[in-house]
């Protein structure tokens, strides 16, 4: 009996590493802007975020937000379950907690996440190309909003969690995450927005920016746009990676492209990484596979403290 019992505590021991509760998911429907269409986020509180009333918490943004905790409402029924990956590295103590805000994306999804301010640099047949490939793939939509979508992450949405949730809204902890056009849009943020992101991870960055690899003026547009906007690197931090099949086989080169951009701009391996995954494809799944390497990269407490910290007032009047 005894043995039976010391078997049973042990067991109770380690299901109580494992089942650790993985925090709560917020869904806000509608989420109105003045800039651009009104859409569904969803906010993830770990579970540090009870347990610790006193705390603040660091914040990462991704695009694509119906595709980031639940396969119901995924394009592929598929989804990165980044709540789960959060949890579990945070439940080892592998990455600090982090408050996860998944924005999600609207049938205006391409025109959002088009880098607005590259297409300054298109030339003329850049134009023609671009509006025929629109046309061909039936993209929503004749005007760039990818401006006016950032304007709703920086004055609308972000204000809205830092006042209504304990955050650490200073740049240092203001993190922004994406796949596919949705890395470029994230890409851009950092370069807009160097004051508000101090770090940005980006998966299989679509960098043709068209839906083939046919015609290379617009990608070399937002390359150059790159090269002059690229935020310090005495400040901010940036992952890149990529797959090698599908949509993703065409990416190894213009990534090379790019990290001699940022060699160029004095970032090194403390505060950029690029990473190939052989075999990889462009679907949800193979990012969530690797999620957990983009929280390692953002969050783990190596890199953190490092850093100097910062005091954060956590009583502010409507946070909960």
């Amino acid at each position: 009996m005894k043995l039976l019992t010391t078997k049973l505590l042990l067991l109770l021991a380690v299901f109580s590493c494992y089942a650790q509760p993985k925090g709560k998911i917020v869904k806000i429907d509608g989420f109105k802007s003045k800039f651009v269409q009104a859409r569904n986020i969803e906010i993830w509180l770990p579970a540090e975020y009870t347990s610790n009333p006193q705390q603040a918490f660091p914040v990462l943004y991704m695009q694509d937000g119906q595709n980031v905790f639940n396969p119901l409402t995924s394009m592929h029924k598929m989804a990165w379950e980044a709540d789960d990956t959060a949890a579990k590295l945070i439940a080892i103590k592998r990455v600090e907690p982090v408050i996860i805000v998944a924005i999600w994306s609207t049938n205006q999804r391409y025109m959002e996440y088009f880098p607005e301010k590259a297409a300054k640099n298109f030339t003329k047949t850049d134009i023609e190309v671009f509006n025929k490939a629109k046309e061909q793939s039936k993209i929503k939509g004749n005007d760039f909003l990818g401006d006016e979508y950032l304007k709703f992450i920086t004055e609308e949405l972000k204000p809205y969690i830092d006042k209504q949730y304990r955050t650490k809204s200073d740049k240092e902890n203001t993190s922004i995450c994406g796949s596919s056009m949705g890395a470029l849009i994230s890409l851009y943020a950092i370069c807009e927005y160097p004051e508000i992101f101090g770090q940005a991870a980006c998966l299989s960055t679509h960098w043709p920016l068209l839906l083939d690899s046919n015609h290379t003026g617009p990608s070399e547009a937002f390359k150059k746009y790159l090269y002059e906007k690229l935020p310090s690197s005495k400040d901010h931090r940036i992952y890149f990676d990529y797959g090698t099949i599908t949509l993703d086989q065409y990416y190894e080169p213009h990534q090379k492209t790019v990290d001699n951009i940022m060699a160029s701009k004095g970032y090194t391996d403390k505060n950029w990484k690029t990473k190939k995954f052989e075999g990889a494809a462009h679907v949800e799944k193979a990012w969530a596979d690797r999620f957990n390497q983009i929280l390692i990269f953002l969050y783990t407490k190596e890199n953190k403290s490092s850093k100097k910290t910062i005091k954060h007032n956590t009583a502010k009047t409507g946070r909960q």
